[in-house]
């Protein structure tokens, strides 16, 4: 069993294969095939990756899930696609943020999502995720501002940071640090 995220519509229904799944929490959703881009359930090891197939946040829903039975990668990005399949939890941004910074630290020498800026980053719908030595970002009022902050001279991830542009302690338009402090 492998714990993976998964994009969809809001209602937490799919399209895979020419068929249209609903799915309900705690529920095992079970398929006879699993092959990527055409049979099974997709899921990805990354939530970032789930942005590939649903990239509007605010009609989507994402969730953590229990990938089971037969699994099948393909190689591109971290997807999969299973046999069986339960909905854990729906993701709200912030967890979303969250779980995306968390798969960074656990695998800091695979490649970054497209969605990873380096070094500096402006936040776009709903947020930024910024990897590097010295980490900046901005954002509009709401947005979630995330950091991966590298080891000097390696790719390990050694300090994480997030904040949401709130109007009172971080400000919309200016750039801030993994410490929440204002950046050049």
């Amino acid at each position: 069993m492998i714990m993976a995220y998964k994009g969809f519509e809001k209602d937490l229904s799919c399209t895979s294969g020419g068929n249209r799944y609903q799915y309900r929490e705690g529920v095992w959703n079970e398929e006879n095939t699993a092959k990527c881009a055409s049979a099974g359930f997709h899921c990805a090891e990354n939530p970032l990756d789930c942005l590939d197939y649903y990239p509007d946040m605010e009609n989507s829903a994402y969730c953590i899930v229990l990938a089971d039975g037969d699994v099948n990668e393909d190689g591109v990005g971290s997807r999969m696609s299973c046999t069986r399949m339960k909905l854990v939890k729906e993701l709200s941004l912030s967890e979303f943020v969250m779980h995306s910074l968390n798969y960074i630290f656990r695998h800091p020498y695979r490649s970054d999502n497209r969605r990873v800026k380096k070094d500096r980053g402006e936040a776009g719908r709903g947020f930024v995720i910024v990897r590097g030595k010295e980490p900046a970002a901005k954002g509009e009022l709401g947005a979630i501002l995330a950091f991966a902050k590298e080891e000097p001279e390696r790719r390990d991830i050694f300090e994480l940071g997030m904040y949401e542009v709130d109007g009172r302690e971080i400000l919309p338009g200016t750039w801030y640090d993994i410490n929440g402090r204002a950046a050049e």
